[in-house]
């Protein structure tokens, strides 16, 4: 929301929603879901924001499985492969040393 603010700032007005991928695939159902249930009353507020601007059309959330989330590299121990992946994805690689 903060870079469409800033967007709009700069008159460069977003008019598609912002997709943020998500590996969360209950709450991304509950997302599209606008009918609250008993086991759905715990949530937080700020899923009720996001609830709402996906209603509006401002917010989409897609799933991305949890081996494709590029910032897990930054977040989570990781298996040396997978860190290999994620790292090239991120765009870095190793450069070979001078000696």
């Amino acid at each position: 929301m903060w870079l469409r603010r800033i967007l709009t700032v700069l008159n460069q007005e977003q008019s598609s929603p912002t997709v943020v991928f998500y590996d969360n695939i209950s709450e991304i159902k509950l997302s599209k879901n606008l009918v609250m249930h008993g086991r759905s009353k715990h949530i937080d507020v700020r899923f009720h924001f996001l609830r709402d601007l996906v209603r509006d059309g401002i917010l989409e959330l897609v799933h991305c499985s949890t081996q494709q989330q590029v910032a897990n590299i930054l977040t989570k121990p990781m298996k040396l492969n997978v860190f290999l992946k994620m790292r090239s994805l991120l765009g870095v690689h190793e450069y070979p040393s001078i000696n």
